[in-house]
């Protein structure tokens, strides 16, 4: 009969707004959690690129003044042993002059004119030796900055290939979730359509209820089973409003 046909109808399109209402909540969510997801991304692709433009700003200026104070060592190597030939030089000349000036000194000759002068210091020792101190030093200093820079380089390198490897790897995530994103937003209008037009017909399901009602009495069934027939079309009625009323649908 009609009647069936219309309660059919009714309870089909009852169950598919109740289907795409859910299906639009979890469509809903899952845009919003990519949403967020998305705005995490993009902070933590942030930080890296800035954390990789300090660390390059860092790495520049440190190789500068290492290269600097590598450059200044060298030449104080180089200054330091010039100096040192000179003072030798002069030691030797001045070692032969006294040579020359005094043959043979007698035993009670003061030490000075025994041993060649190769100039005193206050706190002991001579120049030449102080000047190799100081060239020890200067090597020292070379050396060890030297290794300084290889390990800042080394660990900036280290430092950068990771970053841009997290870097890239955080912007094809957000390549992916961004079409998905995309592909749940055409899913979601889509079923915002569908929920309309289900409504929609569901409404005029309804509506053309309550035209059979006066007409489409059958007087061949019990009373028992109208009033059955009766209870269970005005459930399923008040269901079909409870949903055109946009209230909760619990089935």
């Amino acid at each position: 009969t009609e009647l069936t046909t219309n309660k059919q109808t009714r309870d089909a399109k009852t169950a598919d707004v109740a289907s795409l209402t859910a299906e639009i909540e979890d469509l809903t969510a899952t845009i919003a959690e990519l949403t967020q997801n998305l705005a995490d991304l993009a902070v933590q692709i942030k930080e890296l690129e800035d954390a990789m433009a300090k660390a390059t700003e860092d790495r520049t200026a440190s190789k500068a003044t290492n290269e600097q104070t590598i450059k200044e060592a060298k030449l104080a190597q180089t200054a330091v042993s010039n100096a040192m030939a000179l003072v030798k030089e002069f030691y030797e000349k001045s070692a032969q002059a006294t040579a020359l000036a005094q043959q043979t000194p007698g035993e009670d000759a003061p030490e000075t004119f025994v041993k060649p002068y190769k100039g005193l210091l206050p706190e002991g020792g001579n120049v030449v030796d102080f000047l190799e101190v100081i060239l020890t030093d200067f090597t020292r200093l070379e050396t060890e900055t030297t290794d300084d820079e290889a390990s800042e380089d080394s660990h900036y390198k280290d430092f950068m290939f990771e970053s841009k490897k997290s870097k890239a790897l955080k912007e094809n995530e957000t390549k992916h979730k961004t079409a998905k994103k995309t592909d749940k937003e055409s899913a979601l209008h889509f079923a915002e359509d569908e929920l309309k037009t289900t409504k929609e017909q569901l409404a005029d399901a309804v509506a053309y209820y309550e035209k059979l009602k006066p007409s489409c009495v059958d007087s061949g069934i019990s009373y028992e089973e109208r009033v059955k027939r009766r209870e269970e079309e005005i459930q399923s009625l008040q269901e079909a409003l409870k949903i055109l009323q946009g209230e909760d649908f619990s089935p």
